[in-house]
């Protein structure tokens, strides 16, 4: 959530940034009308409350002194119900600002370039170099046509579209990734969580994920529950509502879990395939920090995740995402794309982003600093999506027998 002081005495910087992250007009004219009208009240509120300090000094002065009280008695009690009268007014306008601030998305890094969709990302830089075929590389799932590795109509008899059924070697291949990327990740510094996987609204609060994207969760029908779309959720508020000694800082999180999105604005993509499901699992890396380490860490982590990924031997590349393809709560993300082959194109495998205080605000977790409560920075990264991993790994690493082999450093797991 975007500080509420700041959106009052800086609106135009913030209208500005947020322009960047091409947010609604007609969001931002309503959040300037509501932040005007409350400064307006506020200006009206101070001195009469101002005056009625001062008059109730003059109260005791008066009875002390035995003069007679009833005029003043009179004014405070009709300065008193002015008073009652807008501070109504103002509390009732800060419920609702803040209930806007809830669906206003964070305003960007200055570092974030300009543009208006994916199209307009930055290529950073390229990790390996594509391997040349001496055969035509299939996609994935024509691949799997001799292994009997991905079983996509019996996912659909079991749900519905956008499930599949992991068999045989690609099943152990995924077993075999959770565990290498979470050896891994713990061995740059990330402790393992293992954490639930349904979490409460207030969780869901905290991350940003409601309560504007609510048609993107899967709820629990009858609770206030609901099926978590990204480990980042529950293991970013794990902290939530508590103050953080300096000295632990930065806390580094790593976590598998099962992700569940209903993949609402998707419609129409990638409908082929185990690209975008209902269902999959990812490793995550979360991390805490002071607003000091937070770009030191942002960068720790998508080298942790790009060096996982160069460790698998997979061609991939690094994105600077512009302003208009940036997520909800990101003031900066890079995202990594692995080369496929069958595609011929880089697909999204990893984001990693900084949220700022933004999530911090929202999860009310600070950190000690001093006597100053502040704060904290919170950042999450894939590390990484393991069904693209798996099907990365399908398409650079297959024969033209329509075999597969494995890297090297799976063979240990597998």
């Amino acid at each position: 959530m975007l500080d509420i002081k700041l959106i009052q005495n800086d609106f135009d910087t913030v209208c500005e940034k947020l322009r960047k992250k091409k947010v609604d007009e007609a969001l931002l004219e309503q959040l300037r009308t509501l932040s005007l009208e409350l400064k307006k009240q506020r200006a009206l509120l101070e001195p009469l409350q101002a005056e009625q300090n001062a008059k109730s000094k003059l109260f005791g002065i008066y009875a002390k002194e035995g003069k007679n009280i009833s005029e003043l008695k009179e004014e405070l009690s009709q300065n008193k119900s002015k008073v009652a009268f807008i501070n109504d007014i103002v509390k009732e306008l800060e419920e609702k600002l803040e209930a806007m601030a809830l669906v206003v998305p964070n305003m960007p890094d200055d570092s974030v370039p300009d543009g208006e969709d994916e199209n307009d990302n930055v290529e950073i830089r390229k990790v390996l170099t594509p391997r040349v075929f001496n055969f035509t590389p299939k996609e994935h799932w024509d691949i799997d046509i001799k292994q009997n590795l991905i079983d996509f109509e019996r996912g659909v008899k079991l749900s519905k579209s956008r499930f599949s059924v992991l068999k045989n070697e690609a099943a152990r291949l995924e077993r075999a990734l959770i565990n290498y990327m979470l050896d891994f990740n713990r061995s740059r510094g990330f402790h393992e969580v293992a954490v639930p996987y349904i979490v409460n609204r207030e969780t869901l609060m905290g991350t940003g994920q409601l309560p504007k994207f609510e048609d993107d969760l899967f709820k629990i029908e009858g609770e206030e529950l609901f099926l978590i779309p990204t480990a980042e959720v529950p293991v970013t508020n794990l902290y939530r509502d508590e103050i953080l000694n300096k000295e632990d800082l930065p806390l580094k999180m790593t976590a598998y879990s099962a992700c569940f999105r209903k993949e609402a604005g998707s419609a129409g993509k990638d409908t082929r395939g185990m690209i975008r499901q209902h269902q999959f699992d990812k490793v995550e890396l979360v991390c805490i920090t002071t607003p000091e380490q937070s770009e030191a860490v942002f960068e720790e982590m998508l080298t942790c995740a790009s060096e996982l990924l160069t460790s698998l031997g997979l061609p991939h590349r690094h994105l600077m995402l512009c302003g208009g393809d940036l997520g909800f709560g990101a003031s900066k993300t890079v995202d990594l794309e692995v080369w496929l082959p069958g595609q011929n194109r880089y697909r999204e495998i990893s984001s990693v982003s900084n949220t700022q205080d933004f999530q911090a605000r929202r999860a009310k977790i600070r950190f000690r600093d001093d006597k100053k409560n502040r704060l904290v920075h919170t950042l999450n990264g894939s590390s990484l999506a393991v069904g693209r991993t798996l099907i990365a790994i399908m398409e650079n690493y297959q024969n033209e027998d329509g075999s597969i082999s494995i890297p090297e450093v799976l063979k240990k797991y597998m």
